[in-house]
Parts: C-alpha cells; sequence; structure tokens
C-alpha cells in the first residue's frame, strides 16, 4: 500500500507528456499522489491505488485542471535602474542600434547595476520572482550579464544562488558575461572575450555559480569567432552552453550553439533552414521570446514552419529584462506565442512546461509523469487553452513546489 504526504482528487491532469495519445497528454477525471516532493503515481481516478485515507491529506480539486508548474527558461530578473526613457526613444523613431551605439541600452543598466549591493539586487530579484511565483511559475532561469567586469558578474551568479536557497522558485543561474562590451573596452571587443574565457569563467566554475554559459551573437553583441571561443572556454569547463542568436540579423549563432550540442538558441526571428537543421541535429531548443519581438516592434517572425518540420522543440519565455522586454509575466508571453507566432495553445503550454525544462537541461520537470518533481499548479479552467486565450486574469488556484503548497 502507498503511503503519499496528500492526494489530490477530482482532477483533470494536463500532463504535457508526449507519450500518451492525447491532446495536452490529458487525463480526465484523474488522481494524482505525492511523496517526498515527487508523483509516485497518477491516472483514472477509478484506477487510484489503495492508501490510509485517515492519514493521508486529499485535496479535491473540484474538476479544475492540473498542469506541471510553469517554467521561464529565458530572463534577465537581475538588474537595476530603468530605461523607460529608451522607450520614448524608440516610440520616437530611434533603433535599438542607435540607442546602443549612443551609450545606451545595456551599458546604461550596467552602470545602474555595478551600483548596487547584493541586499538591493535580491529584494529586485525577489520582487520578480514573486509576479512570476503568482502566474504559477516554478522555475526561473535568471542570467547575469549586466555587470560586465568580475567583480559584478559574480556579484549577480551569488545573487542567482541566494535566490535559489531562499526563495520557493527554483532558480537556474547562467553567466552571460559575453552580453555586451563594457564601457571601459570599448573598441576592444577581442580583449573582453579573452577576460571572460580566462579570468571570468574559470572562476565561475570554481565556484559552482552557473549551471549554463550564454552569449549573445549578434551584430551589436559578439561575432561568430568571439562567441565560439566563450563556448569552447565554457565547453573545457564542462559547462553547457546556450546562445542569444538571430534576433536582429542572421550570425549563424544557432549553427555554432548546436555544433557545441548546446541546450537553446534563443530569439532566433532570423534563424534560417540551414541553423534550423543543425539544431535538430543537435537535440538543440528554439527558444522564442515574443515579448522582446512585440516591444522592438519587430516585424520578422521567427520560422515556426520550418521548427515543425525538423522538429525542434519549442520554448517559449518572457526574457524579462530593462531593455527590450520589460514584461514580467509568462502567461501574457503564452497569448503572445499564439497571436503574434501562430503557435497552437497546446504549442505554446509545451513551451513553458515540457520544452522549457529541455532549453534548461532539466529532466526532472516540466511533466506530470511518475517520478518527476511534484511541481504542480492547479487552475480554475475549462480547458488547458484558457492558459494561452486569456491574461490579466488569475486563475491559479493552488500551486505546489516540490510537494510543498505555496503561499503566493
Amino acid at each position: 500500500m502507498l503511503t503519499p504526504d496528500f492526494v489530490i482528487t477530482d482532477v483533470h491532469l494536463a500532463t504535457m507528456d508526449a507519450t500518451l495519445d492525447a491532446p495536452y497528454g490529458a487525463i480526465t477525471d484523474a488522481a494524482l499522489m505525492v511523496q517526498d516532493g515527487h508523483i509516485v503515481w497518477l491516472g483514472k481516478q477509478t484506477d487510484l491505488p489503495e492508501f490510509d485515507h485517515l492519514a493521508t491529506p486529499i485535496h479535491s480539486a473540484k474538476g479544475a485542471w492540473l498542469t506541471p508548474g510553469l517554467i521561464d527558461c529565458h530572463t534577465h530578473i537581475l538588474f537595476a535602474g530603468s530605461r523607460a526613457t529608451e522607450f520614448e526613444q524608440r516610440l520616437q523613431g530611434v533603433s535599438y542600434q542607435e540607442i546602443a551605439a549612443q551609450g545606451g541600452g545595456i551599458a546604461r543598466t550596467v552602470g545602474a547595476t555595478r551600483e548596487a549591493d547584493h541586499e538591493a539586487l535580491f529584494v529586485l530579484g525577489k520582487q520578480r520572482l514573486n509576479s512570476l511565483l503568482r502566474e504559477g511559475v516554478t522555475t526561473v532561469e535568471s542570467k547575469s550579464g549586466y555587470g560586465l567586469d568580475l567583480e559584478n558578474e559574480l556579484k549577480l551568479l551569488e545573487v542567482n544562488r541566494l535566490l535559489d536557497e531562499h526563495h520557493p522558485i527554483s532558480v537556474s543561474s547562467t553567466f552571460l558575461g559575453a552580453h555586451a562590451v563594457p564601457p571601459e573596452f570599448k573598441g576592444r571587443a577581442d580583449e573582453y572575450i579573452t577576460q571572460v574565457c580566462e579570468v571570468m569563467l574559470p572562476l565561475v566554475a570554481e565556484r559552482k555559480l552557473a549551471d549554463a554559459v550564454d552569449a549573445f551573437c549578434e551584430n551589436v553583441g559578439f561575432s561568430y569567432a568571439q562567441t565560439e571561443q566563450v563556448f569552447a572556454a565554457a565547453k573545457a569547463l564542462g559547462l553547457p552552453v546556450k546562445c542569444h542568436a538571430e534576433q536582429l540579423s542572421n550570425q549563424h549563432g544557432s549553427e555554432l550553439v548546436a555544433k557545441y550540442a548546446g541546450l537553446s538558441a534563443d530569439h532566433i526571428e532570423y534563424l534560417d533552414e540551414t541553423g534550423v537543421a543543425a539544431m535538430a541535429k543537435a537535440g538543440t531548443v528554439a527558444v522564442l521570446l515574443p515579448s522582446a519581438f512585440y516591444f522592438l516592434r519587430e516585424t520578422q517572425q521567427p520560422p515556426i514552419a520550418l521548427l515543425r518540420q525538423y522538429q525542434v522543440p519549442i520554448a517559449l519565455a518572457s526574457d524579462f529584462n530593462p531593455g527590450t522586454a520589460p514584461l514580467c509575466s509568462l502567461r501574457l508571453v503564452l497569448n503572445m506565442g499564439c497571436t503574434l507566432f501562430r503557435l497552437t495553445p497546446e504549442e505554446a503550454l509545451a513551451g513553458v512546461t515540457r520544452h522549457a525544462a529541455a532549453a534548461l537541461g532539466l529532466t526532472d520537470r516540466g511533466v506530470l509523469k511518475v517520478g518527476m518533481r511534484a511541481d504542480l499548479a492547479l487552475w480554475q479552467i475549462t480547458h488547458p487553452s484558457q492558459l494561452s486565450y486569456q491574461f490579466g486574469v488569475n486563475e491559479l488556484l493552488n500551486l505546489w513546489i516540490l510537494g510543498k503548497l505555496i503561499q503566493y
């Protein structure tokens, strides 16, 4: 007889398990058992195994839907300062590239972030994580990249680890030292990349501050060759890689990250078929960021048809950041993925569960399945498509992370 910590009954499951022959991997009129923070049984309620009803808490969902906890697999939640004035500039016709050339953009946020201490950044990060938590998010990736020197990049990664330890949300930490050329290295990008590879990365790896390494391969970021230096250094240290790729032009960053068996290529509006094929062969996830596409009023859409044709896993993420996507809402991104990029609601939900987990190299979450973490979101909805259809109304009833009921 099973001895679960609790049982959820009278529930419909959107398992997102691709092995089940049903839309959303759905199991209706179901039940689910949790023990030691993991799922130990799920299935039709009529097949519920025997357990001690007197000793086991039973939660009746009363016909609500249960999904895996949502995963935001690409964010920049740790930064200080505001770039609202740049928002105003863009509305007056100034391009993202022009703002960057004027010393704005990432450089402006770097200045404010360098002035902020650990405590200030922790408080800001906690506030932003709280917003995501209220939307059913249980795992968040948080990048560095607004320090751009050894002291401040380490500071950001240290705050990531503190947030992971002290906030209910699981925080995956990514080192993005190759986000932009810092002011003190202006015109000396090669020297800065040497600093990233030979000074920063070894310390990051030694202190176990990052779960992955990212780079911005773009005409306003770093070249293919410079990005490859970062990836080679990361691989030598045993760290997986991912890439900001093909956002504003085709620099073939997606092919490069696939060459290094990377976790994901993110943005990818200008991705071509060669890049898609390389990603498919490597198992690299395509992470779409419709919030940045929306905020920058871009018109070049990611090659959704090609991604489907080559069966490349498609994830969705908020890209929350101060300059190009100041939208801290994964539920809004679900809707944008459907309305802007024409994903189906099932593809969108897979993009913030199963495929988002893969984009972070996590195999223990993103699907309701025996053995998986009990990261569970219970929704007062009549169909899973409602999560993409509507935003601004919070249908979240309950949230569990590792089997623990979360107050949000």
